[in-house]
Order: structure tokens, then sequence, then C-alpha cells
């Protein structure tokens, strides 16, 4: 009789054999095929559950079609509660019109073809004064975050005209510009142009230093230095700058056709106002609302498309 020692899991096991020897392996494939047979009829607790969650239906999806619903829960409750208090009689139609007069407003509005044009002047000078406002800003804030010489000259300026609130300067634009086009895209441009020459400069800035001269040791130029290291670097924060931005466009926008315009939708909820037709200024704000989240949208949807490569904005 001989013994042989053999090692499984750390431990130390003695079998008797008697004749002739046999080797270990000789009883391997029978227990593997045993052990796995065994684990394909029982499969291990869970190991489904990532893939499809109780009652059938994939965990996967279920998290989806929440994400698209829960969003809009607070604002449909919002609507319910006040077409509630307005059909009860709490909320007075002078001071809160319901709902569903805000919804006539609109309706009579879209038919007579007034809404679409007091929104598509809206949007055009919404438009007009981001690309100008944001393009100054996006081009100061590169310059200063790479050049320690533009940012000694210009950086202080900008500082200061920064603390004075452009809405304050209407009566001097109205005085400069009237009340025409130039009026509104100049205070849309001014109320843009520091939240994203602000955002990109501080993203300039913090960038990692070692990546930058990483680039340098292996011979990149300058141009392919930014191109590559800092302005990838630094998207992140210029694009929360542009969605900061997208705010204070509607917000000037929205007192700027109010007080000198007289076309778009902040005329069109000032002539309402005139004439005490309250579903009319409801339906200016709501409309107001609406655009700034499609803005909004259309940013995040940008921002995930351009930092795919970033692992924090992988879907």
């Amino acid at each position: 009789m001989t013994t042989i020692d053999t090692f499984s899991d750390g431990r130390k096991l003695r079998r008797a054999t008697s004749g002739t020897p046999r080797t270990l392996t000789e009883d391997r494939p029978q227990e593997k095929s045993k052990d796995w047979a065994q684990a394909s009829q029982n499969p291990p607790k869970g190991a489904a559950d990532g893939v499809q969650a109780k009652g059938g239906k994939p965990s996967g999806l279920r998290t989806i079609s929440r994400a698209a619903w829960l969003p809009y829960l607070v604002p449909v409750a919002l609507v319910i509660v006040w077409q509630t208090l307005s059909s009860l009689g709490v909320i007075s139609d002078r001071i809160m019109p319901a709902p569903v007069a805000v919804v006539a407003a609109f309706w009579e509005r879209l038919l007579s073809g007034e809404l679409v044009r007091d929104i598509a002047v809206s949007g055009a000078r919404a438009l007009s004064g981001l690309l100008i406002g944001g393009s100054i800003g996006f081009l100061l804030g590169i310059a200063n975050g790479v050049s320690k010489l533009s940012e000694q000259l210009t950086d202080t300026t900008l500082q200061m005209l920064r603390t004075i609130p452009h809405l304050a300067m209407i009566p001097l634009v109205i005085l400069w510009f009237g009340i025409g086009e130039e009026a509104k895209l100049f205070l849309t441009s001014l109320g843009v142009l520091f939240p994203i020459y602000l955002n990109t400069y501080h993203g300039v800035k913090n960038v990692d230093r070692d990546l930058v001269e990483m680039g340098r040791i292996y011979g990149m130029s300058s141009w392919s230095l930014f191109r590559k290291v800092i302005f990838p670097g630094a998207l992140p924060s210029i694009f929360v700058g542009l969605r900061y931005a997208l705010g204070i466009m509607w917000l000037t926008l929205i007192v700027s056709e109010s007080i000198a315009a007289n076309s778009g939708i902040g005329y069109m909820a000032n002539t309402a106002r005139e004439f005490m037709m309250t579903d009319v200024v409801v339906l200016a704000l709501v409309i107001y609302a609406v655009l700034g989240k499609l803005a909004d949208v259309v940013a995040r949807a940008l921002e995930r498309w351009a930092l795919s490569w970033n692992a924090a904005y992988q879907v």
C-alpha cells in the first residue's frame, strides 16, 4: 500500500492506494463533467438577476422607463393641483387662470399664427445673442487661460465689468440703440459673455499640469498640445458655463422684450398685461420655461456627444 499526498485549496490530503498507484488525473475528467452538469442544472442564485428582474421584466428596461417619466412627475402633479384649486374657486382667474384656459389661449394664438411668429423672433434673438456673446467669452477665456500676457491685460477689466448687473444697463442701452434689435442683442450678448468666459478660463487653468508637461516632453507643438490636451481637458467646465449662460440668455430676453420690444414673446406678454389677459401672460411664461428646458436638453446632448471619450459622461 502506498500513500499519495495532494494539495487542494491549501489543505494536505492523504489517500491510501493498493497495487499500482493511480494518477490523480484519472478521476478529474469525471469529476469536472459532473461539476459542470450540476452547475448547468443549478445556476447560482442571482446569476440571472442582472438580466431579468422579478415579474419577468428586465431590470435595465425598468430603470430606463422610470428615468423617462420620473422627471415629469412633479410638473404634472403641480398642474393637477393648479387645475383642482382653480376648479374649486380657491384661485381666482384674475390672479392665476386655470391650465385649461392657458391651453385655450395657446391654441387660439397658434391657429392665428401669432404664437409661431413671436417664438421665431424670440428664438432668433436668443440664438444670435448666444453666438455673439458666447464666441467673445470663449475666445477671451482661451486667450487668458493659455497666455499670461493676455490675462494680465484683460482679466482685471473683465472682472470689473462682470460685477455690473447687465440688466441695470437697460436705460442706457435704450439711449444708445433705441428699442430696436440692437438693444436686445447687446443685452443678451453681454449676459452670456461672462459665464462662458469664466468657465472657459477656469477650465483651461485647471487642466492637469502633468499632462501638459508630458506632452511637451514628447515634443508636441503648441497647437497640438492645445488641441489634444488642453481643450479636451477644459471641455467639461466650458459646457457648465454654456448651460449656465443659456439660463441667463432667456432671463435677459424676457426682461428686454418686456421693456423695449415691438415683437416676440415678451412683447406678447406685455401687450396682454395692458388688456388684463392673464392667461396670455401665463402662456408666455410657460413658453419661456419650455424653451429654456429644450435649450438645456440640447446642451446636455451636445455635452454627452463631445465628451463621449470621458468615462464620467458615458451612458
